[in-house]
């Protein structure tokens, strides 16, 4: 079996785009275990429900990987999303990460920072990023 992080926030696009990579793998169906995170954090949305069952992105990308054929597991954790990430990655010794990018001007990345390039830094698995849509803040 081959075992995927997927860790999603709260926009649906960027969700979809990550399960929708997962499941254009080959074998996916048969080959592939993923791990859904929802990471709870200060800046999330004020409208994401405290449930990660009720996440409209969680439940998109569960549906999207369950209906052709992939095994889904959903985790949820709560504040800092990059050291989230990495630690569930090595306890549940996934062979990748994929992960949903979204645009930011170089001013955003600046200020904000990035999971994305924190992730990337830090983890010596192999990391997709995905395509998504631009950053709505």
């Amino acid at each position: 079996m081959y075992r995927v992080l997927i860790p999603i926030d709260d926009n649906e696009s960027r969700a979809l785009a990550q399960a929708n990579y997962v499941t254009s793998l080959p074998s996916a169906d048969e080959e592939i275990e993923a791990t859904l995170l929802f990471v709870f954090t200060d800046d999330s949305s004020g409208d994401v429900p405290r449930s990660v069952t009720r996440v409209r992105s969680v439940r998109r990308a569960r549906e999207h990987l369950e209906d052709h054929g992939v095994d889904v597991t959903i985790h949820e954790d709560s504040m800092e999303a990059v050291d989230n990430i990495l630690r569930h990655a090595e306890e549940e010794d996934v062979d990748s990460i994929v992960l949903g990018g979204r645009k930011r001007s170089p001013a955003g990345k600046a200020l904000f920072g990035s999971v994305t390039q924190r992730v990337i830094l830090n983890t010596d698995k192999p990391v997709v990023v995905t395509g998504g849509a631009p950053d709505e803040d």
